[in-house]
């Protein structure tokens, strides 16, 4: 899957852009794990009561040259996209995903798009 300026998860309304101000050092204090091509990872829990429960997986890949990326919530193994947004039983996973998206706003990693 190639990497874009512009992603948006399964289900979820927004849709985000990558950031000009991006920096390196601003993905590895998030947590983001630079990959052997030299990409950048980031896989977090949506489980709001523990970050070793996965139910469901927040996965975001930003390119090594700082200029594109793809994000997703997939199945805790990670294997299958899904929309957590459609369910109210998952309203505490859709709280975590926003706060995390809400996160990578403020470190200036993503934006929103209008």
């Amino acid at each position: 899957m190639a990497f874009s300026k512009t992603a948006q998860a399964n289900g979820d309304s927004q849709t985000y852009q990558i950031s000009d101000g991006i920096k390196r050092y601003t993905l590895k204090d998030l947590g983001f794990i630079e990959t052997k091509a030299g990409n950048f990872s980031l896989d977090r829990s949506l489980d709001p009561n523990s970050p070793y429960n996965a139910g469901y997986k927040f996965k975001m890949m930003v390119s090594k040259d700082l200029d594109g990326f793809r994000m997703s919530v997939t199945t805790g193994n990670g294997l299958k996209k899904i929309n957590i947004f459609n369910d109210t039983a998952t309203a505490d996973s859709v709280e975590q995903y926003n706060f995390i998206i809400n996160n990578l706003i403020d470190r200036d990693v993503i934006k929103r798009v209008d």
